[in-house]
């Protein structure tokens, strides 16, 4: 097997406490050169995906073919106990999770959608926000109350800092396999053919839900709402 991990994630936000995480990607070995070759292997390929948050209690969040399971660390027998199995992420929720400070280079389409989270048309009832410096932190909200996290493409950097192989990979797999979706908002994040062990892309997870969002946007992002 190949893994591909950030060892990390959030590690920038230390001194505040945030909570921070650790995400890994398995792949099996597809030749016998070197090991950054059998890393680049579109997420599809994954056959186990995980992360560990590290917070007020250490959860791992283990994904395979079968599901989505959470163990939790018991620090006084040392070992991680399963407290959730086969884990769903709700197909709609009403937390949004970005950081809003890029705002005035997001891609208009997204300032549309936000805006609509903020403002629904029709009376409906408006979406909260919730996001810190910490993907691991996001995706894990994300994934206990249903919603969406978004890390799109801005006018001046159109791949951001997360990394397909370290990052959205494991993260997209994990969602996949609850029941969710992930995109970078032009096509499934797990169907790209990775060419550089550090590519980058945006990112956009979350539950499914036959949403309005506004054009400019492909299908697969219009199905996710926070």
């Amino acid at each position: 097997y190949v893994v591909c991990f950030d060892p990390l994630d959030g590690s920038s936000n230390n001194n505040c406490l945030v909570a921070i995480g650790t995400i890994f990607g398995n792949n099996r070995k597809v030749t016998t050169n070197e090991p950054s070759e059998n890393a680049l292997q579109p997420g599809r390929n994954l056959v186990a995906a995980s992360y560990a948050r590290y917070g007020s209690a250490t959860m791992l969040v283990l994904a395979m073919e079968c599901g989505v399971n959470c163990f939790m660390l018991d620090p006084d027998m040392g070992e991680f106990i399963l407290v959730d199995k086969d884990v769903k992420i709700k197909k709609k929720g009403t937390i949004y999770s970005l950081n809003e400070g890029y705002a005035k280079d997001f891609d208009p389409a997204v300032t549309e959608y936000v805006k609509r989270k903020k403002f629904p048309p029709d009376n409906l009832a408006h979406c909260g926000a919730w996001c810190v410096g910490s993907m691991v932190a996001n995706v894990y909200y994300t994934l206990v109350y249903g919603g969406i996290f978004l890390y799109p493409s801005t006018k001046k950097s159109l791949n951001r800092k997360l990394r397909l192989l370290y990052d959205c990979n494991p993260m997209a797999y994990v969602m996949e396999k609850a029941g969710g979706v992930a995109t970078t908002g032009k096509e499934a994040v797990l169907d790209i053919v990775p060419t550089d062990i550090h590519q980058r892309a945006p990112f956009i997870l979350g539950s499914l839900k036959g949403a309005g969002v506004p054009g400019g946007l492909p299908a697969t992002l219009c199905q996710v709402r926070g």
